[in-house]
């Protein structure tokens, strides 16, 4: 039997999560930023503006198209080999794609392939970060006290707000560049400040222990291998696919969460620009609201652990549609405080379904194939809420009208998940271990809580 993780080895796992996490979003939401404010009238200057921002917004949803894929190669290996090798490899992949983005040469030295470009880089980053969120969450989620597993790993999903806010201030202290700087070549230096973050964040995944539980479920198998006389494993991703109701429900249930999440980081920052509203103003606010989201994240996953993952998913669905209206209605207001009201009104009812979701999709799946699922639930659902969501509010909105059908979109989308949620069995008491955490039962019958 292999030794319990100590408390200092439980905590070192979670910050390396935390802090892998954070630079892995640093880079990729820096992307978001950069294709709200940057990359159309760079990449994409021959077009009308509200299109060029469209056609941005394209080479976006090509990294979340890419996810999944990600989520699949890296799971497949880090249900075989371990989380721990698999992480330090999604991390070197990012943190040099990211690099690269800021090397991109402009159109005018060579035309169209400068968009190519761009968007190969951007494939490159999502399978990167389809294979970073399984590992990390399921590194924090394993280790963690049976009693905190939602706490432990909601750090993860914390290490998106503060990703996205690092990245947020850095953009936002070079756009206050004069225009032609910041579009020449202010934009480029935050994504060369990745290869610094890479460095340090190679150093601290590094120097974790890999999984207490993958290594025990490891050996199971490789005991009951040794008395078959059989070597061979079960495929992960056949693993899951013989399960696809599961598969189904968690992307359903988690779609939300980054319609939500997108919405705010890119639509709402190009909405209320659109306004008049200063920039490097907008991005302040909503970078503010990202610190608030950090600490409110960790809640939301604190309070999993007592009340269950599924009352807060269903709460936070529900404060969705109701807190839109008023959302939209303040980032049009032109006063700074109401925009910074709007965001964090908006990015707290984000952390309702997003503090709880890492455990929440993580403890659905069985430990030989905890990294495949998770990987590809939570990425799936990442691409249905997030990757098309810019470029469809943006033709929804087009014009410049109406916000209403933009309101009624992502309501529809908020109700599938709350409706899909709420058939779905709590699972803040499920047991992590092979034989328990596998149950053929589809109907997704909760297995019996650990003592």
């Amino acid at each position: 039997m292999m030794s319990s993780p100590t408390i200092r080895d439980r905590r070192r796992v979670i910050f390396s999560s935390y802090l892998g996490t954070t630079i892995e979003f640093y880079d990729f939401l820096l992307y978001a930023t950069a294709s709200a404010v940057v990359f159309g009238p760079v990449f994409f200057s021959g077009l009308e503006p509200w299109a060029g921002v469209v056609a941005a917004y394209g080479t976006f949803a090509a990294g979340y198209v890419a996810r999944p894929l990600g989520g699949i190669v890296f799971g497949h290996f880090g249900d075989r080999v371990g989380r721990k090798k698999l992480l330090v490899l999604s991390m070197l992949i990012m943190g040099l794609a990211s690099t690269a983005i800021g090397l991109v040469p402009s159109p005018d030295l060579i035309g169209a392939w400068a968009a190519v470009l761009l968007v190969l880089l951007r494939v490159i980053q999502g399978i990167a970060i389809g294979g970073e969120w399984g590992g990390a969450a399921l590194m924090a989620l394993e280790h963690a006290d049976p009693k905190t597993r939602g706490f432990a790993a909601s750090f993860t999903n914390a290490g998106a707000p503060t990703g996205s806010v690092l990245g947020l201030l850095v953009m936002s202290a070079f756009s206050a560049l004069p225009q032609e700087a910041f579009l020449s070549w202010g934009w480029r230096v935050p994504f060369l400040l990745s290869f610094v973050l890479l460095l340090v964040g190679l150093y601290v995944r590094s120097r974790v222990s890999e999984s207490p539980v993958f290594e025990q479920a490891m050996a199971k198998l490789d005991e009951k291998a040794a008395l078959a006389k059989d070597t061979r494993r079960t495929v992960p991703l056949l693993q899951v696919l013989r399960r696809p109701g599961l598969l189904v429900t968690v992307i359903l249930a988690a779609t939300s969460a980054f319609a939500l999440q997108t919405l705010l980081s890119t639509f709402a920052i190009s909405y209320t620009v659109a306004t008049g509203v200063p920039r490097s103003q907008v991005m302040l606010a909503f970078a503010g609201a990202g610190i608030i989201s950090i600490a409110t994240t960790l809640l939301m996953g604190k309070l999993s652990d007592r009340l269950g993952r599924k009352p807060l998913m269903i709460a936070g669905n529900i404060l969705f549609i109701l807190v839109l209206p008023a959302v939209f209605g303040l980032l049009s207001s032109g006063n700074l405080g109401l925009i910074f009201l709007a965001f964090t009104l908006g990015i707290v009812t984000q952390t309702v379904l997003y503090g709880p979701m890492a455990a929440f999709i993580a403890e659905r799946f069985g430990t030989s194939s905890r990294y495949t699922g998770a990987s590809m639930g939570y990425q799936i659902a990442t691409l249905l809420g997030a990757g098309f969501t810019p470029i469809v509010l943006a033709n929804l909105y087009v014009g410049g009208e109406s916000t209403l059908p933009v309101i009624i979109y992502l309501s529809v989308i908020a109700l599938v998940s709350l409706v899909t949620v709420a058939f779905m069995p709590e699972s803040n008491r499920r047991s992590l271990s092979e034989d328990e955490a596998t149950s053929p039962d589809h109907s997704g019958t909760v297995e019996p809580a650990q003592r």
